[in-house]
């Protein structure tokens, strides 16, 4: 499996089994942020996107289940899985009602985790939005839906799954109305508040990824849904 593309966004605050788990995954190629508190997690979502969290349960302030839980109501396309010593039956259970996607229980094994991580990301990977097969020119960027890239001036810059859809859908429908039903039913599959709410967040991210050409704009027309001009 490719795992460049793939960001994942750590929360642990067990100084030790951080550093382990982000080195091991980093060195299997996936993009790894690490963050030790669950307060940094929801202002760190509403400007970056992530193709996957790992949630402690366990943690001073603020317990995984409960962020779990906001990140399941504020942004309920994320996946994330729950990272955690506690492997009572209720534990398990109460975890995937929250929303999670799976439950892994401490001592971790790094392969074991390396592999359900795999299977995940394939299993959730969109599938709804074309894209194009060969990389195109957008603006000054050389846009590679393929391998999920955006490169200005040699430099490269990674995009999500989902980023790369959105940019996608964007770039084919260029000076045009694309409404949020059709952006969202297209790529998500459903029109509702959550997902709007999330397509906002990579609207957002996308436009500071393209800042570096000016002629290149995402419009937001309100009540109604985006125009991307581009020359």
């Amino acid at each position: 499996m490719e795992h460049k593309a793939y960001n994942i966004l750590l929360v642990e605050d067990d100084t030790s089994l951080g550093y382990l788990l982000s080195e091991y995954l980093g060195m299997k190629g996936f993009a790894i942020r690490w963050e030790q508190q669950a307060a940094q997690v929801m202002p760190l979502l509403e400007s970056r996107a992530f193709d996957l969290l790992i949630l402690d349960v366990m943690m001073p302030g603020m317990d995984g289940f409960t962020l779990g839980q906001q990140i399941h109501e504020r942004f309920p396309e994320v996946p994330f899985i729950f990272l955690t010593a506690r492997s009572m039956k209720i534990d398990v259970l109460k975890g995937f009602s929250v929303g999670a996607v799976d439950y892994l229980k401490k001592p971790i094994d790094e392969e074991e985790l390396v592999v359900r991580i795999e299977t995940l990301l394939a299993r959730l990977e969109p599938r709804t939005a074309s894209r194009p097969d060969t990389p195109v020119q957008v603006g000054r960027y050389h846009f590679d839906a393929s391998r999920q890239e955006l490169v200005l001036d040699g430099e490269v810059q990674s995009l999500t799954n989902r980023e790369s859809e959105v940019l996608a859908f964007l770039v084919q429908h260029a000076n045009r109305l694309c409404t949020h039903s059709e952006i969202l039913k297209k790529i998500w599959g459903r029109n509702d508040y959550f997902n709007r709410k999330s397509l906002n967040v990579f609207v957002t991210r996308l436009r500071k990824l393209l800042a570096g050409d000016p002629d290149l704009k995402i419009e937001n027309i309100h009540g109604q849904g985006f125009i991307f001009r581009m020359p």
